[in-house]
């Protein structure tokens, strides 16, 4: 559970932004978008491979700079 601790004079503005800001570092947002929708595993290793192909040619391309 991630809590946010106030001082006497911190506004609730203050408070919201601190707390967006802690989900944020550990990943909340991340995993609700990854889980927002069902992959199947054959689809997800397709997605997978993919990337890695992508981060391949990239390093690649770079390399050659």
């Amino acid at each position: 559970m991630t809590e946010v601790r106030l001082g006497e004079g911190d506004s609730v503005e203050r408070a919201l932004k601190l707390f967006r800001r802690k989900l944020q570092k550990e990943g909340l947002f991340k995993e609700l978008r990854r889980r927002r929708h069902y992959v199947k595993p054959s689809a997800a290793r397709v997605i997978k491979a993919a990337a890695a192909l992508r981060r391949k040619r990239k390093k690649r391309r770079t390399r050659e700079e």
